[in-house]
């Protein structure tokens, strides 16, 4: 595949995953941690104009220089933006003109990719691919929380699964105590903060080949598990009863049954499917419960190709920290994963909609330990 039917393909995939929205879908913002989804299609599209077009195409003519302030993200190096918490007051520029956008950065993209692009374009150009990516999954999982919030808990898209349907043996995987090597070591992408590969020393341990189900979660649930301290940490616990939670994401109590918002709309739950939506908070609960614990990052990537992965992100009790001999690239690049390096949780695998062709056993996602509305789960660790 050349590099232009790769971004076209990737391009087109951002707006397919938006293909089943209304309009009035693509403008809401119930938290903040959820962008529009006319927002993100924005954004990438300001990646490609921000760091190829204007550096590299001499004739290239901004689409409109106020969108440097619009769709901005988090990237002190360029300049001011609107705020997060602002994105769903963002009434124009409208979905119509946003789609315009797209199409003239697409077709500005195209033309210059016609030519011979050095090392430096290169690699800007492939860490825009990975950019679009994360944003396709953070796509639809804004999506669902802005249609699993609606009343009507309207469907994405019918009989739309949340399961792959690859299932591992039950069981445990033993992992003899050594020296492993741990990060990225290929030739191909990978984030910054999968970088330097070094040794770790490990205990010997034992690893879940399943994840956690709902049905074990649910016996969780029916012995009281959010309603017992003993499991929790002390800020857990005080999230527990700040906030109400008495079971996942998504899920609803009705006349003495357990429904699931789904992509799909809202269904009983599936006892056999991973647990899903939960916060690290409940996944060290759930843990403890069981008297086992959560994997290390490092563990969880020394084990991985043992077992199926790729369900659920799941949360490990590694702090996102830099590996020995990180460092941050000069300018806003360097902006993308090093200042995040705090308060924040690791979460290893993949999720049912993470796109094709990125994932990696050494991928390192991260988020603060009382998020839920990415596709989160657990694996045991003893």
């Amino acid at each position: 595949m050349t590099l232009v039917e790769e971004y076209l393909q990737i391009r087109k995939y951002s707006e397919q995953v938006c293909e089943p929205l209304q309009t009035e879908d693509y403008v809401v913002q119930p938290v903040v941690d959820v962008s529009p989804p006319k927002w993100h299609l924005g954004h990438t599209t300001w990646f490609f104009e921000t760091f190829i077009l204007k550096p590299f195409s001499s004739n290239y003519q901004v689409y409109n220089d106020d969108y440097n302030f619009v769709f901005n993200s988090y990237y002190e190096t360029v300049g001011n933006r609107v705020i997060r918490t602002d994105r769903g007051n963002l009434s124009r520029p409208g979905v119509n003109e946003i789609y315009q956008y797209r199409a003239y950065v697409d077709e500005a993209m195209v033309n210059f990719l016609a030519n011979v692009l050095n090392d430096e374009v290169r690699e800007l150009l492939v860490l825009g691919f990975n950019h679009e990516q994360q944003h396709q999954e953070l796509l639809l999982t804004d999506i669902k929380y802005i249609l699993g919030n609606n009343p009507l808990f309207p469907a994405y898209v019918k009989d739309k699964k949340e399961v792959s349907g690859i299932q591992n043996e039950p069981g445990w995987i033993d992992i003899p105590a050594g020296v492993y090597e741990i990060g990225y070591d290929g030739t191909g992408f990978s984030f910054d903060n999968e970088l330097n590969r070094h040794q770790v020393y490990l205990h010997d341990f034992a690893i879940s080949k399943t994840l956690v189900t709902n049905a074990d979660f649910l016996e969780f649930i029916h012995a009281g598990g959010y309603e017992n301290f003993n499991y929790w940490h002390s800020e857990g616990w005080d999230w527990v009863k700040s906030n109400h939670i008495a079971s996942p994401m998504y899920w609803h109590l009705v006349d003495g049954e357990w429904f699931n918002y789904t992509l799909g709309g809202l269904l009983p739950v599936d006892l056999n499917a991973p647990v899903s939506h939960i916060s690290y908070y409940e996944s060290y609960a759930y843990a403890s419960w069981k008297g086992m614990r959560l994997p290390t990052e490092f563990e969880w990537e020394v084990a991985a190709k043992h077992f199926n992965w790729g369900e659920r992100w799941e949360w490990t009790e590694s702090a996102y920290l830099a590996y020995p001999g990180f460092s941050k690239a000069p300018g806003a690049i360097g902006e993308y994963n090093g200042k995040f390096m705090v308060n924040q949780k690791v979460l290893r695998g993949a999720s049912i909609a993470t796109p094709q062709n990125h994932s990696r056993i050494t991928y390192r996602n991260f988020f603060h330990p009382h998020l839920r509305w990415q596709y989160t789960g657990i694996r045991l660790v003893k």
